[in-house]
């Protein structure tokens, strides 16, 4: 089993910044990929980000793309969404997502562990 833990949310006004930190506990030994998704009220859970086990490659949603920057630490098991440049539109409860696999992953059913999420929320 792998436990995961989001923290770093919290309330900010349009433009700011956030980092959100994701750790990893329990059966981490081996090659695994980490995601961001988010989810807000009334809507589907969204892909964000992506980084690879070797944090070589990433990849990222549209909607964050050139504003949020995923990466990670293995020494640590963490991995890190900063987030600038924030709109209302960005407001959602964060999860961060462990996979299995060495390479990229942006659907939710390729992920086998989930965080319990880190709401953050934007002001106008």
């Amino acid at each position: 089993q792998v436990q995961l833990v989001e923290s770093g949310g919290g309330l900010v006004q349009a433009g700011g910044s956030l980092r959100l930190s994701c750790a990893a506990s329990g059966r981490t030994f081996g090659s695994y990929a980490m995601g961001w998704f988010r989810q807000a009220p009334g809507k589907e859970r969204e892909f964000v980000a992506t980084i690879n086990w070797i944090g070589s490659s990433t990849y990222y949603a549209d909607s964050v793309k050139g504003r949020f920057t995923i990466s990670r630490d293995n020494a640590k098991n963490t991995v890190y969404l900063q987030m600038n440049s924030l709109k209302p539109e960005d407001t959602a409860v964060y999860y961060c997502a462990f996979a299995w696999t060495s390479g990229l992953r942006t659907t939710s059913p390729t992920y086998d562990y989930w965080g319990q999420g880190t709401q953050v929320t934007v002001s106008s």
